[in-house]
């Protein structure tokens, strides 16, 4: 099985660095990119844009909730309407920085706590898919979920993602949380193979879940998240 590997970047704004980007672009195969709205600006979208592209990657949309100081890991009450809305916002302007450089957007990828309401809430999921089939573009999503449910129903394509750095708990649900524990580079390599022959991991209170890995995500604000996203490089490089 194909595995591809993607990372959340770009999440920068005005003076303030965040994660290390442009190291972590040898690993993966696919760049998701802050839009605005839980992190970065015009000026950051467009240079992280710019980057992806002479490494060579996919580059899709990170739209998240209109929540900076929570960098996007709060959840808020949105309607339907709101949440297509915002996700076509944000993602019509990358699209035009896209435009400018002479590609097009591979997908979206939701981000934090939009993603994980998404897993639980039908209208949360609706709007994600309104928006996934307004703009023609593909969704990294999450399996056995809301989310899978109405995209698979309403015909948005869709990949699900395993998270190498995030525990989950009891349900296979990940945890979100505002700021990322670090995770052992040295460890991450077997939990990533077993996701993906086995579709399973371990939960923080010790029980197998199920899990469905055909995209490995890393975050790039983990600690150590280049040496994180390589040893996921190694451990897939015969399935990439």
């Amino acid at each position: 099985m194909k595995v591809t590997i993607n990372c959340d970047m770009g999440e920068a704004f005005g003076i303030y660095r965040f994660g290390s980007d442009e190291a972590l672009m040898p690993y993966v195969t696919h760049a998701n990119i802050a839009c605005g709205f839980h992190a970065s600006d015009p000026r950051v979208m467009w240079q992280t844009l710019r980057t992806a592209k002479a490494h060579g990657l996919n580059i899709g949309s990170h739209p998240g909730l209109p929540d900076r100081e929570g960098f996007g890991r709060r959840e808020m009450k949105v309607s339907r309407e709101e949440v297509a809305a915002m996700v076509i916002y944000q993602t019509g302007a990358l699209q035009g920085f896209a435009a400018t450089e002479g590609i097009k957007l591979s997908h979206i990828k939701p981000h934090g706590s939009l993603m994980g309401m998404a897993q639980r809430l039908d209208h949360v999921a609706e709007g994600l898919a309104d928006a996934a089939l307004a703009l023609g573009l593909p969704m990294i999503a999450n399996a056995d979920c809301c989310m899978s449910d109405v995209f698979a129903r309403r015909g948005v394509p869709f990949t699900c993602e395993f998270y190498v750095d995030l525990d989950y708990d009891d349900d296979g649900r990940q945890i979100i949380t505002k700021e990322h524990e670090p995770v052992s580079a040295d460890v991450v390599g077997g939990l990533v193979i077993r996701a993906v022959t086995e579709g399973l991991t371990r939960s923080i209170n010790g029980r197998d879940v199920a899990v469905t890995a055909q995209s490995i995500c890393v975050h790039s604000d983990t600690p150590g998240a280049a040496d994180v996203a390589r040893a996921v490089h190694t451990a897939l490089r015969d399935r990439l």
